[in-house]
């Protein structure tokens, strides 16, 4: 009895593991666009998902928040980081960053407020964000974007890369926001 709790106290845990959300690959034509400055921040996620667990979606009433599947960096500061790597694709020669890095009285401003982050344990992923795009002169061009998009495998890296492809997604909504707002 005292031999198998000591081996039951030896017993390793499993190992964590880390995911970061990624820029996705444009692979349709770039329009021309002027080069702008983009400062992307500060962006809110809801409080179930700003943890460095991953929080599974189970149904309307449940989540699961996964000890060992971890976001390498906090949330807020991987979407900031992506959006400003899919903006950077989608208006070429622009340069983007995180609030508050490189934000200037020349920059575009955008907000982001993720309303939903949901990673299901199957189906869809679900995106839903409202921003804000203030130009360095002029009034602030508003939106909203919501995204569902289909989880291509099993696991958290099909999960993830959904997910990447989901904010790829609200990245052009706010270029097109951005160039209507410069005039392009």
């Amino acid at each position: 009895m005292i031999v198998s709790t000591l081996l039951a106290g030896c017993a390793t845990s499993p190992a964590s593991r880390f995911y970061t959300l990624s820029p996705v690959q444009v692979a349709e034509p770039r329009p021309s666009v002027k080069p702008i400055a983009i400062s992307i921040g500060p962006v809110t996620v809801p409080e179930l998902v700003d943890r460095p667990q991953i929080v599974s979606t189970i149904d309307a009433n449940r989540v699961s928040i996964d000890e060992f599947a971890r976001w390498a960096d906090p949330l807020k500061r991987q979407i900031a980081r992506t959006l400003a790597a899919d903006l950077m694709q989608l208006m070429p020669g622009s340069i983007a960053s995180a609030f508050p890095q490189r934000a200037s009285d020349n920059s575009y401003r955008v907000s982001v407020d993720v309303q939903r982050f949901d990673s299901p344990t199957s189906g869809d992923v679900t995106l839903a964000v409202i921003w804000s795009v203030r130009p360095p002169k002029g009034n602030a061009v508003e939106g909203h974007s919501i995204v569902r998009e289909a989880v291509s495998g099993s696991g958290y890296d099909a999960l993830i890369r959904a997910h990447s492809r989901a904010l790829a997604s609200v990245a052009k909504d706010i270029a097109v926001a951005m160039q209507s707002a410069s005039g392009q």
